[in-house]
């Protein structure tokens, strides 16, 4: 390990020889770890963009909805609310503000939990499913579109890869 990337995983700051002056960089500045980081930002809010405007243009609906939908699908007994916020890595009072527009646009239904009757369950309506299904089909022709020039193998590397960071962000540290 060279002495700055020594520094640099012991959170100290580095300073870089320069002609004119020396200019100290915080810890980590340059590491590999950083560029992973920012890459991986960079290429999911590209894509979620692309996708924000899609469902905007083609469709006028909005990909939280489309994550709601699609999380209901998965499950079609309903979830709970706090359930599907866990399961969309969302806050309660986000998903409730989306199911609720749906609720209003007449593809989700909420009903009260028999096992707890402080808790609602929300499930796709008839016309929710079928919606989904309509949205699901677009969502994954852009997805391919977005992915167009990556090979097979490449997709499933990096899928693989992506799997592994998931796991270590997921452990309890």
């Amino acid at each position: 390990m060279t002495e700055k990337n020594k520094a640099r995983s012991e959170g100290k700051a580095i300073t870089l020889s320069n002609t004119s002056n020396e200019e100290a960089l915080p810890a980590g500045a340059g590491s590999s770890e950083l560029r992973m980081w920012v890459r991986l930002l960079t290429c999911a809010k590209i894509g979620e963009k692309q996708l924000r405007r899609r469902f905007e243009d083609e469709f006028k609906t909005t990909l939280p909805r489309f994550d709601v939908l699609a999380a209901l699908h998965r499950v079609p007994e309903g979830l709970r609310m706090s359930a599907l916020s866990r399961a969309l890595l969302v806050s309660n009072g986000n998903v409730t503000l989306v199911v609720r527009q749906l609720q209003e646009s007449g593809l989700v239904k909420t009903q009260i939990n028999p096992e707890d009757a402080r808790s609602a369950i929300v499930s796709l309506t008839a016309a929710g499913k079928e919606r989904f299904m309509i949205l699901a089909e677009a969502h994954h022709r852009w997805i391919a579109e977005i992915f167009d020039g990556v090979s097979e193998s490449d997709m499933d590397m990096l899928a693989q890869l992506l799997g592994r960071v998931r796991s270590e962000l997921s452990a309890d540290h």
